[in-house]
């Protein structure tokens, strides 16, 4: 089925209102770079909160899911599952000394923590490296869904699809800034929300599927059901639920969920009004991530187990899609052409609101690396506020034209998430650690991100014959044994420097004594916010898991599991106020 005239009325309506959100905040905006790249540092936690969900909520994601859901079945999802261990960490533990660095960006950070040439080149290389490389593989990740989207529901080319959307998408960013992408964050997180589950009713109650028992029941669909890989055999529970819960949540850096924070989290943290507000943001991103947002999508994935069993069934639906993008991800947007007009509309209105949500997200971020992290730093230091924000402007443009260029190349939402495990293996810990250990120096840093970087290189495009999950829990061991190697073998940073930072962050702890002696000996918050922390994942996993079980119609385990996560919640409200 093809969009009908109601359905791109309510898509181009979509698009108006981004347009005038954008020149509504352009004036603004083009002040300075605070404006322009943090929104005036004043937004509110609700407002923050719902920009990370939205960001992480691109058109790629209900891809993943599916992909996952129809090779591994509904535990493979803890492949991202298990970043809320990260994300709760973040949460109470993090977010408070983020916000209290005011750095523009989390590279500025760099040299607020670290001393001497190596801290500026480590600020300057990472802001290439994140803003530019980094920066356009996420985007090509994200637009290499928009092609399929575009080719299967709307019926476009890829590159016409693209066009379009990035087109209103850089619009409103390069004229908005920030403030922008947080507002239409909101609209187009409320629009996605409706959407999905929207859809997800219409599609149960198709005559394929006849409601929700007969898809829980259906030969197709019972055996990927589990919310727990089979723990009696390793070959699949180690991969799908150890390693992701044991290594990859903290040995990662990935997009929406950096150890210790960073990236588009952190530069929602830097925009809010203040402390509270920073953690009042984090913590409702990480319940509305996980908690609130995956099952009408892994439904939706269910059910295509049934209309598109095997890749072949969606390739007979769609001839005119080119062989190299043909994978189980395209089975989520092969699904959503079964709608009816209008509502059609609506959901592919909130798709393509979600993959400019995390599109206009990571062009501001990349240009804020590039304009205050390497252009402002480096080349022009005595540029004005207006010339910055122009500099930012002209970033954005070069940004997504190659984020776009490269999602017409790759050829699966899998392979690109696995490539961006890959490369930020190891380097995690660092992240966690360099708040609380002095000894911990820029050097630490660039022989991590270098070995990181020749590993992922070598098992993705060397001739290794192990399985993904291996390469990350090894990548991540070389890694981390390098860098702690040339932590010992390295000068560590400068006494002023050291001093300094404590001063202004205060991160406590047996790691800064010997620094602490201006600051004022409060009692170490870390024990407390870890013990937050782990009743975090608790609440948001048995929610998440109840949900489950109830939709399964286990109705007892599904009670329990809900009423232990009110427990957890209890107890992190009397633990944390």
């Amino acid at each position: 089925m093809t969009l009908s005239v109601i359905d791109w009325i309510i898509v181009s309506a979509y698009f108006a209102i981004s347009l005038a959100v954008g020149i509504w905040a352009s004036k603004q905006a083009g002040e300075d770079t605070k404006s322009f790249f943090l929104a005036g540092r004043n937004m509110p936690w609700w407002l923050l909160g719902v920009s990370m969900v939205a960001t992480t909520f691109s058109t790629d994601t209900p891809n993943l899911v599916t992909d996952l859901v129809r090779q591994n079945g509904v535990s493979g999802n803890w492949a991202w599952w298990a970043f809320l261990l990260t994300g709760m960490l973040t949460v109470f533990v993090y977010a408070n000394l983020w916000h209290r660095s005011g750095v523009l960006t989390d590279i500025e950070f760099y040299e607020l923590r670290y001393s001497g040439k190596a801290a500026a080149f480590l600020r300057g290389f990472r802001a290439l490296y994140l803003g530019l490389v980094f920066n356009v593989l996420v985007m090509g990740a994200v637009s290499l869904a928009a092609v399929k989207f575009g080719e299967i529901v709307l019926g476009l080319p890829g590159w016409v699809t693209l066009v379009i959307a990035c087109s209103i998408t850089l619009a409103y960013s390069a004229l908005g800034g920030l403030k922008a992408v947080i507002i239409t964050d909101f609209v187009q997180f409320t629009l996605a929300m409706i959407g999905s589950m929207w859809g997800m009713f219409y599609i149960l109650g198709l005559p394929e599927i006849g409601g929700l028992s007969s898809l829980i029941t259906h030969e197709n669909v019972a055996d990927k059901l589990a919310l727990i890989p089979d723990l009696s055999d390793p070959n699949v529970w180690v991969p799908v639920l150890l390693v992701p819960l044991s290594v990859q949540w903290w040995a990662s850096y990935y997009p929406g969920a950096e150890p210790g924070g960073g990236g588009y989290i952190a530069q929602r943290m830097f925009s809010a009004k203040d402390e509270s507000n920073a953690v009042g943001a984090t913590f409702l991103f990480n319940v509305a991530h996980y908690a609130l947002r995956p099952w009408p999508w892994i439904l939706i994935a269910l059910a295509s187990l049934i209309v598109f069993p095997e890749l072949s069934d969606i390739q007979k639906a769609f001839p005119n899609l080119p062989a190299d993008k043909l994978g189980h991800d395209v089975a989520y947007p092969a699904m959503l052409t079964l709608l009816p007009s209008g509502l059609l509309g609506l959901v592919a209105a909130s798709l393509i609101a979600a993959f400019m949500s995390t599109m206009s997200t990571q062009l501001n971020l990349g240009a804020s690396y590039l304009v205050n992290d390497f252009y402002h730093r480096f080349i022009r230091p005595d540029a004005s506020e207006k010339q910055l924000v122009t500099a930012g402007r002209l970033f954005t443009v070069v940004s997504i034209i190659l984020g776009g260029g490269l999602g017409l190349l790759l050829t699966s939402a899998g392979q690109a998430f696995t490539l961006l495990l890959m490369i930020g293996a190891g380097t995690g810990m660092i992240y966690i650690l360099r708040w609380f250990w002095w000894r911990i120096n820029a050097y630490t840093e660039i022989v991590a991100m270098v070995s990181s970087i020749i590993i992922a290189g070598y098992f993705n495009f060397g001739e290794s014959t192990l399985e993904g999950w291996q390469k990350i829990v090894i990548g991540a061991v070389l890694t981390t044994i390098v860098w702690i190697v040339a932590t010992y073998f390295t000068t560590p940073d400068d006494d002023e420097t050291l001093r300094n930072f404590v001063k202004k962050v205060n991160p406590g702890g047996p790691g800064w004594t010997k620094y602490s002696d201006d600051v004022s000996a409060e009692p170490w918050p870390v024990p407390k916010g870890i013990l937050s922390m782990v009743l975090g994942c608790v609440a948001v996993y048995g929610f998440l898991l109840g949900t489950g079980q109830l939709i399964y119609s286990q109705n007892f385990s599904g009670l329990l599991l809900c009423g232990v996560g009110v427990a957890a919640s209890i107890g992190l409200f009397k633990t944390w106020k």
